[in-house]
């Protein structure tokens, strides 16, 4: 029964961080990417999406549940996880230990983000270019930013790999090649849109 309820629990991790963190964070950093067309751009595709229909559901149900669930969950795997080299190789290996240090600078990264926009929005506070200029004028909390996306952005390419194998949709040696590839595309062309959405704000 407990063997059950773990694998359960490892599955549910592992579609939630693709389904829909993952969604989340591409939408994200993809609004975030206005800000290289101007604040006007920026203020508006984020006021857009502040201004959805059923915000607060779609917020508790869509993204802060499942996010608290996938992280609470991650760091009971990342400090009980031992590394297998026999099984994934050199490699893959560095992978699977990136992937915990990634988790755990990610999630530290996230409270502080959601600290300084949300919590501060819910304390009267505008979210806007203005406000993210402001934060980002420091050289350090730029420096901090840049490490928090990259770091995330990294969890969630490297994961979506290791999504692929445990559910069964690259079994073969060729297709976890092939995916390896695809995955670092993936990491390399959201971390362009990251780090150029950060850098338009300074």
């Amino acid at each position: 029964m407990a063997e059950n309820r773990e694998f359960f629990y490892r599955r549910l991790h592992s579609l939630l961080g693709v389904i829909p963190v993952g969604l989340f964070l591409t939408q994200h950093l993809v609004v975030n990417h206005f800000a290289t067309k101007g604040a006007e751009a920026f203020n508006d595709a984020s006021h857009f999406m502040e201004n959805l229909p059923f915000k607060w559901f779609l917020e508790t149900f869509i993204i802060f549940l499942p996010l608290l669930f996938h992280a609470i969950y991650g760091l009971y795997i990342a400090f009980t996880a031992k590394n297998n080299v026999s099984r994934f190789g050199f490699f893959r290996n560095w992978m699977f230990a990136l992937q915990r240090v990634s988790g755990v600078i990610t999630l530290i990264f996230l409270a502080w983000h959601v600290w300084e926009t949300r919590i501060a929005a819910a304390m009267g506070a505008k979210v806007d270019f203005d406000m993210m200029a402001d934060i980002l004028s420091n050289p350090i909390m730029l420096a901090f930013y840049i490490v928090g996306v990259v770091s995330a952005i990294f969890h969630f390419a490297n994961g979506l790999w290791a999504f692929c194998v445990s559910w069964g949709i690259t079994v073969s040696p060729r297709s976890q090649r092939i995916s390896t590839y695809v995955t670092v595309g993936i990491f390399v062309a959201l971390s362009i849109v990251g780090i150029r959405a950060l850098l338009a704000f300074v």
